[in-house]
C-alpha cells in the first residue's frame, strides 16, 4: 500500500485543538502528516506539536520557501524536527511564489531554480553535520556548522511542477512534491521524474455528494492558484492552457466574478477530489495507481462534515 497523508492543520480548527485528530491519526491507516506555509499557521510549529502527539506518523512539511528564511535558519529547523521525530522527518523545500516571497515579505524572488538548488546542496551538508564555507551561485556561507546535526540526516524533497525542478529533483533530492493534479497527470510528471523517486502531492478534496457545493469551492481555489504564474505555466505544460485561458484573461482584466464563470466544470473535476466519502477514497487510490507514492489529503469543508469527522470519512481504512 502507498503512505497515506493528512495535511495539518485543519481548516477551521485552532491548532492547539488538534492534539485528538493528529493522535488517532495512525489508527485510522493515515501514515503521514504535512504541514504548508502560506499565510496562516508557519510550516514547523503543527509538526513540533504532532512529533509528540503521534509517534509512529511520518512528518514533514510541503513546503518551505528556500528564500523567507535564512540557509543557516533553515537547517537548524530541520534539524531541530529530526531529534523531535528522529527517522520521522522528511525536509520538503521549494521556491514559494512571487506573492509569498516578495509582496508578502519583501525578498526578491530571483532566480528560483538556482536558490533551490542552492540551499539543497546546502542543506545536505549542514544536515550531514559539515562545517559549510561555500559562495554559492545565490548566497554565500561562511563557517557555518549545526552545533548538533541530526543522527540521521533527514531526506529533502523538492516542490516540483515542471521539467527543469523535476529533474533536479531525481538528480539530487530524495523525491518530489506536486499539487493540483488529475490522476492521469501523474503519469506526466512521473514521465519526468522517473519510476524510483517518491513523488508527493498534496489532493483537495472535498467531501461531498453536492457537486455544486464542491465545484463553487473549486473555483474560488482555482483561480487563486491557477492565475500564479508558476501554476499557469505548469498548466500549460500538462494541456490545460487552453481550457483555462478565458479564466486567466478575465482575472488578468480584473473581472472576478466572470473568471470564476469561465473555469469549465470538467477542470474543476480533474482538480478538485469530490463526492461521497467512498467515492473520494477510490479517486485518491487513482492517484496512486497512476504513480504517485505519498497522497496527502488537504480536506476542503463541505458535505456537512466536521473537520475530524471528514479525516475518519476519508482514511484509507475508512
Amino acid at each position: 500500500m502507498s503512505r497515506w497523508g493528512l495535511t495539518i492543520p485543519m481548516t477551521g480548527v485552532p491548532l492547539a485543538e488538534h492534539r485528538e485528530i493528529v493522535a488517532g491519526l495512525a489508527d485510522l491507516g493515515y501514515t503521514d502528516a504535512w504541514s504548508a506555509e502560506t499565510n496562516g499557521a508557519d510550516a514547523f510549529t503543527p509538526l513540533a506539536l504532532a512529533s509528540q502527539w503521534a509517534p509512529r506518523l511520518r512528518l514533514g512539511p510541503a513546503i518551505v520557501p528556500a528564500y523567507t528564511r535564512g540557509p543557516a535558519l533553515l537547517a537548524q529547523h530541520a534539524a531541530t524536527l529530526a531529534d523531535l521525530a528522529p527517522g520521522r522527518f522528511v525536509l520538503g523545500i521549494g521556491t514559494s511564489s512571487e506573492a509569498i516571497v516578495h509582496r508578502w515579505n519583501g525578498i526578491a524572488f530571483d532566480e528560483p531554480y538556482k536558490r533551490v538548488r542552492d540551499t539543497l546542496r546546502f542543506l545536505r551538508r549542514a544536515l550531514a553535520g559539515e562545517k559549510v564555507t561555500e559562495d554559492y551561485a545565490t548566497f554565500s556561507i561562511k563557517g557555518f556548522r549545526l552545533e548538533k546535526a541530526p543522527g540521521t540526516p533527514p531526506p529533502i524533497v523538492l516542490a516540483a511542477l515542471r521539467p527543469g525542478m523535476l529533474r533536479l529533483a531525481a538528480r539530487e533530492a530524495d523525491g518530489a512534491i506536486t499539487n493540483w493534479l488529475a490522476p492521469k497527470d501523474v503519469r506526466t510528471v512521473r514521465g519526468v521524474l522517473g519510476d524510483e523517486p517518491e513523488l508527493i502531492a498534496r489532493l483537495f478534496v472535498c467531501p461531498t455528494a453536492d457537486a455544486d457545493e464542491a465545484r463553487s469551492v473549486g473555483r474560488w481555489m482555482i483561480a487563486a492558484y491557477m492565475t500564479v504564474p508558476v501554476y499557469r505555466a505548469f498548466h500549460e505544460w500538462l494541456g490545460r492552457g487552453e481550457a483555462l485561458a478565458p479564466m486567466n484573461e478575465a482575472w488578468a482584466a480584473g473581472d472576478r466574478k466572470k473568471a470564476l464563470e469561465l473555469i469549465p466544470d470538467e477542470v474543476v473535476d480533474d482538480l478538485i477530489v469530490h463526492g461521497p466519502p467512498e467515492a473520494c477514497r477510490e479517486r485518491i487510490r487513482e492517484y496512486v495507481d497512476n504513480g504517485l507514492t505519498t497522497p496527502i489529503v488537504a480536506v476542503v469543508p463541505g458535505g456537512g462534515l466536521s473537520p475530524a469527522e471528514a479525516a475518519r470519512a476519508l482514511a484509507p481504512g475508512a
